[in-house]
């Protein structure tokens, strides 16, 4: 077996890879349960040579002992979300051409339907264990959807060789170490759970807490008890955080508060964190949040430092062993501050295809440079991502806006809950800026002030101020902005 993930986990053979609040298992535990998957699905095979086969499995020990069983029969490993519905399943599961499914008892009965081979992990004879064959790290090794913003989902084809890649780069860059503790609450169908926290954990001989979804008392309890040293969430769960931690007492703020202080790195990725949640998170536990940037093609690219500054709306610079550039629209590289310009990203972390997409493969390449389709600017060495070119750019009087940053703005308001900026058609301006907003029910709000607070608040981030504002926000009989407001707010 020639990969390096399942190779060194040898070396953290009797240290706990997974804990929960009733078992323990070992790196062992690991090693000896995937051989034994592997072993099922070899049959009387000596290698199943890249055949896919998809596998619908919750967050855990089996999640990582089937996944590791895929690989080390030599097959492509197609992961299934455990809260998708059975036509997404179908269409995964058809479009991958998996040959069958791992599951377990939890989800075997809700899988019959489609009519496809199904090895059950839970009723699995004991049988002498197969020879393993030997897979090189050049092959194909997982396929994760990704919808981007067309068309249907699109099945992300990596290697071995990627996947080790990804990990490397995290494993450096965020120090990551054998006597780490990390909750996994994320979806293990996409890269965040998958490489960033069980496969970055697993290679350092980290102990992963694994949670069907992510419940809020039960982290907090945990937290206050030290259980972690590194915790990983998407934007919406520092916020449901704040929010919960701000309803408790002090009493039971303080543990909660003491144990996320005493953690070695707190990270926020998948979306944009706003620079007011950023803040707001320092000012409650001291620690700066980490933000980085990636996608499923290429793992991650762009990370704020470990050790360094760490800015709130920035992702940051590229990571070790991946070249990052940005383009304009003309195909030039940009090399200068302030400008926009299309992020590409180029190293072993990159993706080999999407399959049976071979068009799309290629028009997404140019000179081995993978095309994001998201914009940024370079701030100072560190990049900011302004959104997808596709529907986050606002391009209105030669400007090119971000959708984001306008929203992020927004959000900053007391009296705005929710929001949403898009562009709409403008004879003069190409598009102007239109927002629609959900306002805090007790507050009224006067659109000439909304105006000008957004003009004053936003400016910095280069939006003109000549920008038509068409007056057509809904008021009550007192002349009050109700909910929702629609406008154009420049």
């Amino acid at each position: 077996m020639s990969l390096s993930l399942i190779q060194r986990a040898a070396y953290h053979a009797n240290s706990t890879a997974f804990t929960t609040d009733t078992v323990m298992y070992r790196y062992q535990d690991l090693l000896d349960r995937s051989h034994q998957i592997a072993s099922a699905l070899l049959g009387d095979t000596n290698d199943l040579a890249e055949d896919h086969v998809a596998y619908l499995v919750p967050a855990g020990f089996d999640y990582a002992a089937t996944q590791w069983g895929i690989w080390r029969s030599g097959a492509v490993a197609v992961p299934l979300s455990v809260s998708a519905t059975l036509q997404e399943w179908k269409y995964a599961v058809e479009d991958s051409q998996s040959k069958l499914i791992v599951t377990n008892n939890e989800y075997a009965e809700q899988l019959r339907p489609l009519n496809i081979p199904l090895l059950n992990i839970n009723q699995m004879t004991e049988a002498a264990a197969s020879k393993l064959p030997e897979v090189n790290p050049s092959r194909a090794a997982m396929m994760l959807y990704t919808s981007g913003t067309t068309s249907k989902p699109k099945g992300v084809l990596t290697t071995h060789d990627c996947i080790d890649a990804q990990i490397q780069s995290l494993v450096q860059a965020w120090r990551w170490q054998s006597d780490d503790r990390i909750p996994l609450f994320l979806p293990l169908h996409h890269i965040h759970g998958i490489i960033n926290i069980m496969s970055c954990a697993l290679f350092s001989g980290a102990t992963i807490e694994p949670f069907n979804r992510f419940d809020i008392t039960t982290i907090f309890d945990r937290v206050a008890g030290n259980a972690y040293t590194v915790f990983m969430a998407v934007p919406t769960i520092y916020v449901k955080m704040i929010e919960a931690l701000e309803q408790l007492s002090d009493a039971q703020r303080q543990p909660v508060i003491d144990g996320f202080a005493a953690m070695r790195l707190m990270v926020s990725g998948s979306a944009a964190l706003p620079a007011s949640v950023h803040e707001q998170w320092t000012r409650l536990t001291g620690q700066r949040l980490l933000e980085r940037y990636g996608m499923t093609e290429i793992g991650m690219a762009l990370s704020n430092p470990y050790l360094g500054e760490r800015r709130p709306g920035s992702v940051g610079l590229p990571l070790p062993g991946v070249e990052v550039r940005l383009v304009d629209e003309q195909a030039n590289v940009v090399d200068v501050d302030d400008v926009a310009g299309e992020i590409q990203v180029r190293g072993k972390n990159v993706f080999r295809e999407y399959w049976k997409r071979p068009e799309a493969t290629v028009d997404s390449f140019t000179k081995g440079w993978f095309r994001t389709g998201d914009i940024a600017v370079r701030e100072s060495g560190y990049l900011r991502i302004m959104g997808r070119s596709s529907v986050d750019i606002i391009k209105s009087g030669g400007y090119k806006l971000s959708a984001l940053e306008i929203e992020a703005a927004l959000l900053d308001h007391p009296c705005i809950k929710e929001c949403a900026v898009v562009g709409i058609p403008d004879d003069t301006w190409g598009e102007s800026v239109a927002a629609a907003v959900v306002t805090d029910t007790a507050t009224a709000m006067d659109l000439s002030t909304l105006r000008s607070w957004c003009q004053d608040r936003i400016s910095p981030y280069k939006i003109p101020r000549h920008l038509k504002c068409v007056d057509s926000l809904p008021r009550n009989a007192m002349g009050k902005v109700t909910k929702p407001v629609v406008a154009d707010l420049f």
